[in-house]
């Protein structure tokens, strides 16, 4: 499964489209990732070892720091944590005793038929489906399903442009589900030239962020009611940040998020503005260093920097966050020829996580 990445001149913007989604981009992680029963976790002891999956009801938060997610723990969901339970589901109706464990096709529908609606339920109907959150179950593993466990614990992740899960931080049932980052954190490149996860400005990345805007109240804004806004907002956060730097002498350019009207209709009102090379030939091109003024106070930012994504045993590697909203270029620093096409290309990907 690949995504792609192409520029094409919109009025006398350039503008970068990702991938984009159906109605629900599921998340999930490796089936070969699991929790041990006998996981505990805070409040946990030797005679009362509880998995605190099996015991997670709509509302609770869980966390983890081990690649084997050997330590999973009940959270509060202000706290950081990396899946927030949207339902519980029982599939024994659907799949008896003697029922062969799922494979990914299986559990991409079972994600579909359970978790979509209870998660669409739990946020009061208000889905991003380009947003930062992707759905997906937590599934029993092969072993306690072959001892009889049929129940899923739906929830919602934070996964970035890769796949990489990020931490989140407060119930998304009260949070903006834009999918923006913190100023100061800079998105890397994936092996097929898209934006990848986040990681240390000093290596390989496509994009620095350098600030977010909330896009004003009202109707939904075209998108070139949000170039208008943004060209000169973009323009004046970035060279705040970056202390009035010439970017053009280092062949880098300012860019900035829209909004689509799913997006805006979930109620999702901020956008990033970032610095990017220029692409060649209309493809992303990677540059290394931080373009933020050393001497700059420091940043203020909503959660603690996302500079690198949680690391899992046995990861998939598929994206599993496609990129929907466009990224435009200010045009006085952009010389890229577009492509003569503007059609986008549709992804939805999907894996489960285990319990064991």
């Amino acid at each position: 499964m690949s995504t792609t990445t192409r520029w094409f001149r919109r009025g006398d913007h350039l503008v970068m489209l990702g991938a984009s989604a159906g109605a629900f981009v599921l998340l999930a992680l490796s089936t070969l990732v699991g929790w041990p029963v006998g996981a505990g976790g805070a409040g946990s002891t030797l005679t009362t070892a509880v998995n605190p999956v099996m015991a997670a009801q709509a509302g609770d938060c869980l966390n983890w720091t081990k690649q084997d997610l050997s330590d999973v723990e009940k959270v509060d969901c202000a706290a950081q944590h990396l899946f927030e339970v949207t339902g519980v589901a029982d599939i024994s109706a659907d799949h008896g005793p003697q029922a062969p464990f799922p494979d990914d096709a299986q559990w991409q529908q079972i994600s579909q038929e359970q978790c979509s609606k209870l998660s669409m339920d739990y946020l009061g109907g208000k889905f991003d489906p380009f947003g930062k959150y992707t759905v997906g179950p937590l599934n029993p593993g092969e072993r306690l399903w072959g001892e009889g466990q049929r129940t899923l614990r739906c929830g919602l992740q934070v996964a970035g442009p890769a796949g990489g899960l990020l931490p989140a931080y407060g119930t998304a049932r009260t949070q903006d589900q834009s999918d923006v980052y913190d100023p100061g954190v800079c998105l890397g490149i994936t092996e097929t030239g898209s934006v990848g996860d986040p990681v240390e400005c000093a290596k390989p990345h496509t994009f620095e962020i350098t600030g977010v805007v909330t896009l004003p109240p009202g109707e939904f804004p075209s998108p070139e009611q949000q170039d208008q806004l943004l060209v000169g907002e973009c323009t004046r956060i970035t060279a705040e940040y970056t202390g009035g730097a010439d970017l053009k002498a280092r062949g880098l350019i300012v860019a900035w998020d829209t909004r689509v009207v799913e997006s805006w209709t979930a109620g999702s009102r901020l956008v990033n503005c970032k610095v990017g090379a220029q692409p060649v030939d209309n493809v992303l091109v990677p540059w290394e260093g931080s373009v933020r003024n050393p001497d700059a106070p420091p940043l203020t930012t909503s959660n603690p920097p996302q500079t690198t994504a949680v690391q899992q045993d046995e990861p998939t590697g598929a994206p599993l966050h496609s990129q929907s909203n466009s990224s435009s270029a200010d045009p006085s620093t952009s010389g890229s020829k577009p492509p003569k096409s503007d059609e986008e290309t549709t992804t939805t990907t999907t894996t489960t996580t285990t319990t064991r």
